[in-house]
């Protein structure tokens, strides 16, 4: 099975090729006259994960930081169709892939993973969402993004669970 843009920050941790530049491909493509990259089925990324990553490439940033920062813009949009206000970030939330790469085991193992299946739930449901605006009625819709919304708080609820415990008392 092919995997989605948004997964590609694993493809390219392997130690035996080169990453991989989105961009680098897509121009090669354009100038060879093919379509531009896209999802299984033939849907765009609607997180923009292909984008993102070429970004976070060429600023040094981590493909999976870009991941969950795009994942968590997606969520915001689909908050807006639940009719639930935008949450500020909390930092436990923003720096999540940081904190998991920093704790490494089977920790951060479980985060990528997480990620990958979270991303796989919000992109086709947020594709969803999109393709039922004009078509189902607001009431649907609302109640829709509401079910989406709480499919991902869940599963984010769960990703920060990985973070291990501070100890903040003093050893004796």
């Amino acid at each position: 099975m092919e995997h989605p843009p948004f997964q590609s920050f694993r493809a390219g941790q392997s130690l035996d090729s080169a990453p991989r530049d989105p961009l680098r491909e897509q121009a090669r493509q354009t100038v060879q006259g093919g379509p531009p990259p896209l999802l299984p089925g033939g849907a765009s990324d609607v997180l923009g994960a292909d984008r993102l990553a070429a970004r976070a490439r060429l600023a040094g940033m981590s493909p999976l930081d870009t991941v969950w920062m795009a994942l968590h813009e997606a969520a915001r949009s689909v908050a807006v169709l639940a009719g639930r206000p935008p949450e500020p970030l909390r930092p436990d939330v923003r720096n999540f892939p940081a904190i998991m790469r920093a704790t490494g085991g089977w920790r951060a193992d479980q985060a990528r993973d997480g990620i990958e299946d979270l991303a796989a739930v919000l992109q086709p449901g947020l594709r969803a969402l999109i393709a039922a605006q004009g078509r189902a009625t607001p009431e649907a819709l609302r109640q829709a993004a509401q079910a989406l919304w709480q499919e991902f708080d869940a599963a984010r609820a769960a990703l920060l669970d990985l973070i291990p415990p501070l100890n903040l008392r003093p050893q004796r």
